[in-house]
């Protein structure tokens, strides 16, 4: 197999940063092993932890149907599609994402689902949807890590205030982006060079700001919800921390995973897992107990849609657009 020198360079810093965290995770676990019987006690402090696991589960259509609802909106500006199957197209890139990079494998789902053509728009919406649930993750991480910094002393480094101002910046670099899109989109439209690409960002014009509005109400919902799922799940295997800290844990968990690039390795499993065991290390959670949560999250929002997602998957038909 041959790679071009950019593409080498993508993948061997993906393979670099993925080594990287599977070694943090390897070195925490040597220093605190995993022991089920710590999960089992652990288990067994909870009151009714079925309620918690149950709560956990129920959520997770009403997760992707915020996802659904969110690419509901962005889709009518390339075609009038139903509710129904802009879910389904969802699932399908869920699936796809599964076994290729994240933004490939859910843009490629959703494309695919498309009855009509304009593909390149669709393409375009897709990015449009995922750099809005990445803002929010952004500002909420920035919220996040504020509150981190104010509670963990030891963390309150300059580096740490470094990143704090560019995470600010960068929340406020995306209320100026919004703001200046249309004028943007006809600038980069009339460059040369790049203008034959320009059927993939100019559906980001199109949109109306009542558009934009009701899609990243959508995408904090989302937020929201799967914010408190992983609370649901650390309360299910009996993780007790202040609200606050919690909230801004798992605000932490969220930005390093959206932050992280994707590597194509059963769904981001592993970048939740270091990141939680980072987060929460000043706070002296067992590590087995922390694991045990997050690998609870993964199974209710990625495993089971997945599995879901392959009946769409099977009914996608490749046709050239």
């Amino acid at each position: 197999m041959s790679l071009k020198p950019d593409k080498k360079i993508v993948f061997f810093a993906k393979l670099i940063v993925l080594g990287g965290l599977v070694a943090y995770i390897g070195y925490v676990l040597r220093q605190q092993p995993f022991d089920w019987r710590t999960v089992q006690t652990q288990f067994k402090t909870v009151r009714h932890p079925a309620w918690w696991l149950a709560g956990l589960v129920l959520l997770m259509p009403v997760n992707w149907g915020l996802e659904a609802l969110k690419w509901y909106i962005l889709l009518q500006r390339v075609e009038r599609a139903s509710y129904w199957a802009a879910f389904q197209g969802v699932l399908a890139g869920v699936a796809l994402s599964f076994a290729l990079p994240a933004q490939l494998g859910d843009t490629a789902g959703r494309v695919l689902s498309l009855r009509s053509g304009g593909r390149g728009a669709a393409i375009g919406a897709s990015l449009v949807s995922g750099g809005m649930q990445f803002y929010v993750a952004l500002v909420a991480g920035a919220i996040a890590w504020a509150y981190h910094l104010n509670v963990v002393v030891d963390r309150n480094t300059t580096a740490a205030r470094w990143l704090l101002l560019l995470l600010l910046s960068l929340t406020v670099g995306g209320v100026f982006l919004g703001l200046v899109r249309q004028r943007l989109v006809r600038w980069l439209s009339s460059r040369q060079g790049i203008d034959r690409w320009a059927s993939y960002w100019n559906v980001a014009g199109f949109y109306s700001d009542r558009e934009i509005s009701w899609a990243l109400t959508a995408a904090a919902l989302r937020y929201c919800l799967f914010s408190v799922q992983f609370y649901l799940a650390m309360e299910a295997v009996g993780i007790q921390l202040p609200f606050a800290v919690s909230a801004s844990g798992i605000g932490l968990v969220f930005l390093v995973k959206t932050l992280t690039p994707a590597f194509n390795l059963l769904s981001d499993l592993g970048v939740r897992e270091a990141a939680s065991l980072w987060v929460f290390a000043p706070f002296r959670l067992p590590a087995a107990v922390l694991l045990t949560a997050t690998l609870l999250l993964w199974l209710s929002n990625i495993l089971i849609p997945v599995l879901v997602g392959l009946i769409w998957v099977w009914k996608l038909r490749i046709r050239r657009p």
